[in-house]
């Protein structure tokens, strides 16, 4: 029996290597519903193949086109954010792929989780912004999160059977495509260097994240209330051929790895068909032409972002939300070239100096915290 599955940020990244793992495996993988931000002619085309029963664009400018394109087939059409929300609550719906970027993929996942959906966590986000508010709910409405990052899935696989607790996790980077530029190649550094990831292919805002050791910190941060561990629990560590996805040290000091190709539709398929494994046609990893695999520190003093992460969740409250909304705020000015890389680090480090701090925030305090945080982190860019 196929599991019927909607996928939030059906054209992004992670999106359209979900569909391809779903073509893959239609005798496990239904498209119940598909949903888009502002890419109406890919959701046309998606919506077209797969058939779902309900495709949603947020952008309600784009409804029209939408149903227009679509008219012809029995698809539900629908708009706007309220409308993403309200997609997952859908009763056959069983699973809920979250790959929207960034913190818009907060509310729709609440949703889904008091619907009593489990969860394919691709949106690293909404860990960061609200990890004790959504582990919370995910206890209390008996939701599972499955993790879909590649490092979380593969501490997820090394974790499958074990009953000892964790000594440390060891969460892989690869370092990005700055790893070995000067602090003086960082102030000049462009955003086109910066979208040139040596091993991912990746949106733009992931990829710049990459690129700044940010999304390093956030998957730190995500892999905190994921698996239940402090801060100083997680260990990152840059290693650069991305073969050993992450890894787990346990107590007896025995220490687990899951590696792998760089494939972000590995973990997809691992969270969308858990506990099943199905075969794939994915390259598999020949250790004859791996060669060498090495190891480095990261080196904070050029890449503060990591530091800040840290700072962020030994804080707790709503600084990992202040975090999160600014460097959203400065990846966008920096991909539209008003500020530069190591400005970024400056103007985040200064908008969790200036923002109300929350000790014990509610659904509302994220969502107030979120907008005086993108105003601050703007008021600076200005």
């Amino acid at each position: 029996m196929a599991r019927k599955i909607a996928i939030l940020g059906s054209t992004g990244s992670i999106g359209t290597q979900a569909l391809d793992v779903a073509r893959e495996h239609p005798e496990s993988i239904e498209i119940y519903a598909l949903t888009a931000n502002n890419n109406v002619e890919l959701l046309i085309s998606q919506a077209r193949e797969f058939v779902p029963e309900v495709v949603v664009v947020a952008n309600e400018d784009k409804y029209e086109e939408l149903k227009n394109a679509l008219a012809d087939l029995p698809i539900k059409v629908w708009a706007g954010k309220d409308a993403i929300e309200q997609v997952v609550t859908e009763d056959p719906i069983e699973m809920v792929l979250t790959a929207m970027v960034g913190y818009a993929g907060l509310a729709p996942t609440i949703s889904a989780i008091k619907a009593g959906k489990a969860i394919a966590l691709a949106n690293k986000e909404t860990l960061v912004v609200a990890g004790e508010l959504i582990t919370g709910l995910a206890v209390e409405n008996k939701v599972p999160i499955l993790p879909v990052d590649s490092e979380h899935s593969a501490i997820f696989q090394c974790l499958a059977g074990e009953h000892s607790p964790i000594e440390k996790i060891l969460l892989t980077a690869s370092g990005g495509p700055f790893r070995n530029y000067t602090a003086e190649q960082l102030s000049a550094a462009t955003k086109c260097q910066a979208l040139k990831h040596p091993n991912w292919s990746m949106g733009a805002k992931v990829t710049i994240d990459s690129a700044s050791l940010m999304n390093k910190g956030f998957e730190m941060i995500e892999a905190v209330w994921l698996f239940d561990v402090a801060p100083d629990q997680v260990e990152v560590v840059i290693h650069p051929q991305s073969i050993i996805h992450s890894m787990v040290q346990f107590e007896d000091s025995s220490v687990i790895a899951q590696l792998g190709l760089p494939d972000m539709k590995l973990p997809i398929q691992y969270a969308l068909t858990y506990p099943n494994r199905l075969k794939s046609s994915f390259d598999r990893l020949d250790f004859f032409k791996l060669g060498t695999m090495t190891f480095e520190k990261p080196d904070t003093s050029r890449f503060r972002n990591l530091d800040y992460a840290f700072e962020a969740i030994r804080t707790r409250g709503n600084m990992p939300c202040i975090l999160n909304a600014a460097n959203e705020v400065v990846v966008a000015a920096f991909l539209q070239d008003k500020t530069g890389f190591v400005e970024m680090s400056d103007i985040i480090e200064t908008t969790m100096q200036k923002a109300s701090f929350v000790k014990t925030p509610s659904y509302e305090d994220y969502v107030q915290t979120d907008m005086e945080a993108r105003r601050i982190a703007a008021e600076l860019i200005r």
